[in-house]
C-alpha cells in the first residue's frame, strides 16, 4: 500500500483476505478425479494434468507405493513445501505426521491401493513454541499407473492457520474410507504387519535330557542311543594337511 505519515508501507497477507475453504477444495479435486474416469473404476496417472486442477495446485500432490503401507511424493504443490520448510518430492507421506499416528496412516494408506478406495483424513497440530494450532485435511484418491497397477494416488493436505517454525507435523485425529463404486463395500484399514499385535506363543521347555546307560547296559540299549551322522562332503584325499 502507499507510504503512509511514517513513511512506510504497510505488509498484507493475502491469505488475511482470501481464507482458504477447505471443502471447496477438495470438492474440486474430487470432482476431477471423478470426471477422469470416464466409466472406468480407477483413472490413470497419465490422464491427471495440472491444469485441470488450477485452484487445488498448491495443495495437491501425486504419491508412489513404494511397500506396502508406505508411499513416497513423486509431486507436491506449494503449500506442502511451506508446511515442511524444504522439498518433499521424494520423501515419505508420513513424514507429516507424527511417531504415534504413522501406524494408522499406514494402515490407511494401504487400504486405498488394496481397496481401491478413497480416504479422507482430519489431521492437527496443537500450538508449540513458534507454532500456532494448525488444522488440515487430507484426500487421498487411488490412480493406476502405466503398468496398470494401483500405485499412485492423487492427493491434498490442506491446513487452516499460521505455519510459524516448519517443519509442521501432525496428529491423525481421525479417517473415514469410501468405495470408489457407490454401494461397494469399504475395505477397513488393518495393521500392514500380520500377527504384529498377536499375543506371544507360549513359551516351551526343551526336552528332557534322557538319562545316561547304567556300566551294566546291554549292547541292544547302547546301539539304542546311537545317531547317524552324514556328511555330504566328500573325504579329503590323502597327504592332506590342516
Amino acid at each position: 500500500m502507499p507510504q503512509g505519515a511514517g513513511g512506510r508501507g504497510k505488509l498484507l497477507r493475502l491469505a488475511d483476505y482470501e481464507p482458504v475453504q477447505v471443502e471447496r477444495i477438495l470438492g474440486e479435486l474430487r470432482g476431477y478425479w471423478e470426471g477422469l474416469r470416464q466409466g472406468r473404476a480407477i483413472p490413470s496417472r497419465g490422464d491427471v494434468e495440472p491444469r485441470g486442477i488450477r485452484r487445488a495446485l498448491d495443495y495437491a500432490f501425486i504419491l508412489e507405493r513404494i511397500a506396502p503401507g508406505a508411499a513416497r511424493f513423486r509431486l507436491a504443490g506449494r503449500h506442502l513445501i511451506d508446511l515442511m520448510g524444504m522439498e518433499v518430492r521424494g520423501m515419505p507421506l508420513c513424514a507429516f505426521l507424527n511417531t504415534s499416528s504413522r501406524g494408522r496412516l499406514s494402515d490407511v494408506l494401504e487400504s486405498v491401493f488394496r481397496g481401491p478406495q478413497i480416504a479422507e483424513m482430519t489431521l492437527d497440530s496443537p500450538a508449540s513454541y513458534g507454532r500456532p494450532a494448525m488444522a488440515g485435511r487430507m484426500l487421498l484418491l487411488p490412480l493406476r499407473s502405466d503398468l496398470g497397477d494401483v500405485t499412485r494416488a492423487l492427493g491434498c493436505l490442506i491446513c487452516e492457520g499460521a505455519v510459524g517454525e516448519s517443519p509442521r507435523r501432525f496428529d491423525l485425529v481421525a479417517d473415514q474410507e469410501f468405495p470408489v463404486i457407490p454401494g461397494a463395500k469399504v475395505l477397513e484399514p488393518s495393521p500392514s504387519r500380520t500377527g504384529f499385535a498377536d499375543a506371544p506363543a507360549p513359551w516351551k521347555a526343551a526336552p528332557p535330557r534322557a538319562e545316561p546307560l547304567p556300566e551294566n547296559a546291554t549292547p541292544e540299549e547302547r546301539r539304542a542311543r546311537f545317531r547317524l551322522v552324514s556328511d555330504s562332503k566328500p573325504p579329503p584325499p590323502r597327504g592332506t594337511r590342516y
